[in-house]
């Protein structure tokens, strides 16, 4: 069974760090590309970054660039998402994501900026 288990989001104030973390299992981790997307309320769901398999390639929204950094550990089957320098307007929940036939999300983690 595919799981993607988010965790490390909270609340932060604004200027602060999270890093948010996504263990996957049930599927062979170092073959697929896992992304990262957020929710903020009322309004759609978005790409927020992305790492391919090997790890060489990232893609980061224009939104982010330059203050989140994601990376994966193969050896703990876990893809990370460093964020820095939040602002209020990343407040959101955080989704990774990938697909292999049909899309699997996790269950999501809260991430809240407080100005």
């Amino acid at each position: 069974e595919v799981q993607l288990v988010e965790s490390g989001g909270g609340l932060v104030q604004a200027g602060g760090s999270l890093r948010l973390s996504c263990a996957a299992s049930g599927f062979t981790f170092d073959a697929y590309a896992i992304g990262w997307f957020r929710q903020a309320p009322g309004k759609e769901r978005e790409g927020v970054s992305c790492i391919i398999n090997s790890g060489a390639s990232t893609y980061y929204a224009d939104s982010v660039k330059g203050r989140f950094t994601i990376s994966r550990d193969s050896a703990k089957n876990t893809v990370y998402l460093q964020m820095n320098s939040l602002k209020p307007e990343d407040t959101a929940v955080y989704y990774c994501f990938y697909s292999e036939r049909r899309d699997y999300w996790g269950q999501g983690t809260q991430v809240t900026v407080s100005s």
